[in-house]
This record gives structure tokens, C-alpha cells and sequence, in this order.
């Protein structure tokens, strides 16, 4: 025999170094895995029918939590915010913005006196709830409203109130299931 040939190593090595591979790399993906859904995105289901049509029950969604350690919500943009009311927070869309009045009155919105021009296709408010007298927004608050405004607990009722920025998740940026219903929110 060859004095070049290398010697084959115990099997117990073998097994013991393959093992300590794979820990590695578990400990790697679950590292990354950490990071992502707590800093950059998560998923989450949509438990109820108060954003229909945009979003249905069952929609799972998945929630872009990264970009709002840079820029600040948008009036329109929906988003995920942790609340009282629902265990796994609540989706609701961004009406009205820090420092804002908000009022409703005959089934429309006003903001700081003016109607908002709403999202198209949405129905008319018939309960609104604390917003039938002016609520003054502070600086870190938002109004929000589901888009199934008759089937939808939101900043109208005490439940829910006022959202403060630092009870936002996130935005919800992608359906990505139902297959059919793949797609960006709009």
C-alpha cells in the first residue's frame, strides 16, 4: 500500500463531525429565520371580514415590519397594529394621521374640517361611533377604519381608540395565500 493514502477515519468521527455540521447549520437558518420575523417580515392571518373586500377572512398575509423603522405610516396604507382587543392584533387601514381631527357625519369622513376623498368602492360609514364628535389625534396617533366599515371594530369604539405609532407592527404588503388571491394590497 501507498504511504499517500490518507487513512479512513472512524466511523464515530465521521458521524460525529457530520452531526456537528448540521447542528451548525440549524443554528444558522434558525438565526436567520429570528431575525427575519422579527425585524423585516411576518405572516399573518386574517381573522375576520372587517377589511373585506380588500383583505378575506383567511387571507394570510404577509407584513413588511421593516419599513416603518425608517419612514413613517401613510394615510391609506394598511397595517397591523398590536391592540387590546385581538390577541393577534388587528388590520385595519390608516384614515387619519398625528395631529389631525377627525369627524363623521352623514356616513362621511371629515378631516380638519375637510371630506376626505376616500378609498373608491368602499361604503358609507352608518355608525360612527366616538368619531361622531371631533377626536383630536395627538402626535403618535393614528385613526383607523376597516374597509368592511359596517362589520369592522375600529378607532370608532373604545375597543380599539386610537392606534400609537409605537403599537404598529407593521404594513401589510402581500397576500400570499390563497394561490388565487397571490398578490400586493392595495
Amino acid at each position: 500500500m501507498s504511504e499517500h493514502k490518507k487513512k479512513k477515519k472512524p466511523f464515530a468521527l465521521r458521524l460525529l463531525k457530520f452531526l456537528m455540521d448540521v447542528g451548525v447549520f440549524v443554528l444558522i437558518v434558525l438565526a436567520i429565520s429570528y431575525v427575519l420575523s422579527t425585524f423585516v417580515a411576518q405572516r399573518i392571518l386574517v381573522h375576520n371580514v372587517s377589511m373585506q373586500d380588500t383583505l378575506m377572512e383567511g387571507d394570510v398575509v404577509l407584513m413588511d415590519k421593516f419599513s416603518y423603522r425608517f419612514r413613517d405610516p401613510e394615510r391609506f396604507q394598511i397595517i397591523c397594529f398590536d391592540s387590546d382587543y385581538e390577541r393577534e392584533g388587528l388590520i385595519k387601514r390608516i384614515i387619519g394621521m398625528p395631529g389631525e381631527t377627525i369627524m363623521i357625519s352623514h356616513g362621511m369622513i371629515f378631516i380638519n374640517g375637510n371630506q376626505l376623498k376616500d378609498v373608491k368602492g368602499l361604503t358609507p360609514i352608518e355608525d360612527a361611533g366616538l368619531a361622531a364628535e371631533e377626536i383630536h389625534l395627538g402626535e403618535d396617533e393614528y385613526f383607523v377604519v376597516g374597509d368592511n366599515r359596517d362589520k369592522s371594530i375600529d378607532s370608532r369604539f373604545a375597543e380599539v381608540g386610537n392606534v400609537k405609532k409605537d403599537k404598529i407592527i407593521g404594513r401589510a404588503g402581500l397576500i400570499i395565500y390563497p394561490f388565487n388571491r397571490f398578490g400586493m394590497i392595495r
